[in-house]
């Protein structure tokens, strides 16, 4: 069997991923290890054999796949937080990191560790394969010509016996302190306010206005004033026809108007405007209809609500969207993304006209525009490749993981660039992002295999392993911890940050699948760049400060 699997590669991915898939999904207590199972498996069946591992191709493709689909769909979240908190984020994962610096060098000298064994522990225990990189090629500058591949194998070996704990301590402290604490995902996420966090069913509502004073300004600066979160709809006057509320529209007592948003919501403007109606002008599709859209037309995509004067165009607007299994308020300052459905509401006969505007093609949201995706793919790799030179002569690269996703990042934020559209349709980012998580998982799990198995009992194998696990348990539950009780930070938001700490995509996937909800994207992307740069300067010091 395991000269058959030697001779298919193919053939040992797939049983990788048969295996490991369905074992994530097996519930004990309420909780799953998820896709990450499929890297456990990977480490079991590459112990078998020093040959039996996965093509590096395979490893590179599923990481730059999964990491560059990350950031296009992260992209505007992740800008969006620096005026937010992302300073705040930023420097709580630079405190962790320096906290693991701290500790591998206690490892150091309580093991009597030389710096390039403690620089591999330190980059396997934050399983970051840039920082080791970047060890071996500050070795190769220094070290005796004679003596180089000697000095070269001390991080890979301590490297390798620390990462496989450096992916399961993060998971394990999330497993653990969600169920110590009861995190109610849903509920938390709702109360943070965070983009990515679920929402709360979108209502209609017919209200009469009643309060003269709601009379004297236009919907816009009404809107503006009271800092309300709803959409207007259509508007009737007396017995007259219904119309659209515009911006300028001017309401008067007794009007009737449809809004729409979240009950919360629907409350405070009605309370404001006037009160419930038991007219529902919603219902009445007589002189205004609705539709859904599918948004497919590329020359749309990327643009604001506002710029593309559908009210002027089609006598039409867009009340809300849906984006993957969320539903959103449409407001002017929407960006619309392939894929998003769209409820317009306009006269019938003015439907076709808009519906060709928009696409309203599901087939052409199956396609990827390979394109813009592989011209995203190749900045990212070539950024990925640039030296970054550094004071005190020293230089590092973003790597494999570094380059794409911090161009994915720039081109979601970005959304277009005259005709080339950067975001996909949320569907295909999905499909790609867990195809090239699964690749990788596999890949990283049979080749880390043999090579942890066979270096646990050498160069004080045993030691090393449980430095590795208290430098990586310490820190994540430090995070954790402080993220939590003093920072109140949501524990689907933290759990991505530890995530992008690690810089370890499979500790993301766990987290994504107990939080249920894009946080954890956003705090993975959020933190990523800082955390990688970070790595690789505080393992360089360590060879550098204690050689």
């Amino acid at each position: 069997m395991i000269q058959l699997l030697l001779d298919n590669p193919l053939l040992l991915l797939f049983i990788v991923t048969a295996i490991g898939y369905p074992l994530g999904h097996i519930k004990i207590k309420g909780s799953s290890l998820g896709v990450a199972a499929v890297l456990f498996v990977g480490l079991a069946v590459g112990s078998l054999h020093p040959d039996l591992k996965l093509p590096e191709i395979i490893y590179t493709f599923g990481l730059v796949a999964f990491v560059y689909t990350i950031g296009l769909s992260s992209g505007p979240a992740f800008f969006a937080s620096f005026r937010r908190k992302g300073l705040r984020d930023n420097l709580l994962i630079v405190g962790g990191l320096c906290l693991a610096a701290g500790l591998t060098v206690g490892a150091l000298y309580l093991l009597n560790l030389k710096s390039t064994l403690a620089g591999g522990l330190f980059t396997g225990s934050m399983t970051n394969t840039p920082a080791l990189a970047a060890l071996l090629e500050q070795i190769k500058a220094f070290a005796p010509p004679d003596q180089v591949d000697e000095w070269v194998s001390e991080p890979v070996v301590g490297y390798s016996i620390a990462y496989p704990v450096g992916v399961i301590g993060p998971i394990l402290a999330i497993f653990i302190l969600q169920r110590l604490w009861r995190i109610d995902y849903h509920r938390e996420a709702q109360a943070s306010g965070e983009p990515g966090a679920t929402h709360q069913q979108l209502q209609n509502r017919t209200i009469r206005v009643t309060r003269p004073e709601a009379t004297q300004q236009s919907v816009y600066d009404l809107v503006q004033q009271q800092r309300w979160n709803v959409i207007f709809g259509r508007i009737k006057h007396g017995d007259g026809p219904l119309a659209l509320v515009g911006g300028d529209t001017r309401l008067a007592v007794g009007d009737l108007i449809t809004l729409i948003g979240t009950q919360e919501d629907l409350d405070e403007v009605t309370n404001y405007l006037g009160e419930l109606s038991s007219e529902r002008l919603e219902l009445d599709r007589s002189e205004y209809d609705f539709r859904r859209m599918f948004v497919s037309n590329p020359r749309v995509v990327g643009h604001r609500l506002r710029d593309l004067d559908l009210p002027q165009q089609f006598g039409a607007i867009v009340t809300r969207l849906r984006r993957g299994d969320v539903e959103l308020l449409a407001n002017g300052d929407t960006v619309l993304e392939p894929g998003d459905r769209v409820r317009v509401l306009a006269k019938p006969e003015a439907m076709p006209a808009v519906s060709k505007f928009f696409g309203d093609s599901y087939r052409a949201l199956s396609e990827i525009d390979l394109l813009t995706f592989s011209l995203g793919v190749t900045l990212g790799l070539l950024l990925g490749t640039i030296p970054i030179p550094l004071p005190g002569g020293i230089t590092f690269k973003l790597g494999l993981a570094g380059g794409p996703l911090i161009v994915g990042l720039i081109l979601g934020n970005q959304g277009r660039t005259g005709p080339l559209v950067w975001a996909m349709p949320y569907s295909a980012n999905l499909v790609l992002r867990q195809i090239g998580l699964i690749l990788f998982l596999a890949a990283v799990g049979t080749r880390s295999g043999y090579a942890f198995v066979n270096t646990f009992a050498q160069s004080g194998g045993v030691y090393i392993f449980l430095a590795g696990a208290v430098i990586t348990c310490v820190t994540a539950l430090t995070i954790l911890c402080v993220g939590h009780y003093f920072l109140g930070i949501p524990m689907g938001l933290l759990s991505g940050l530890l995530a992008g700490m690690q810089t370890q995509p499979a500790v993301l996937g766990f987290a994504l699948e107990q939080s249920e909800n894009d946080l954890p994207n956003i705090g993975y992307a959020t933190v990523y760049p800082i955390a990688t740069i970070t790595k690789i300067l505080l393992a360089q010091l360590i060879l550098t400060l204690f050689r």
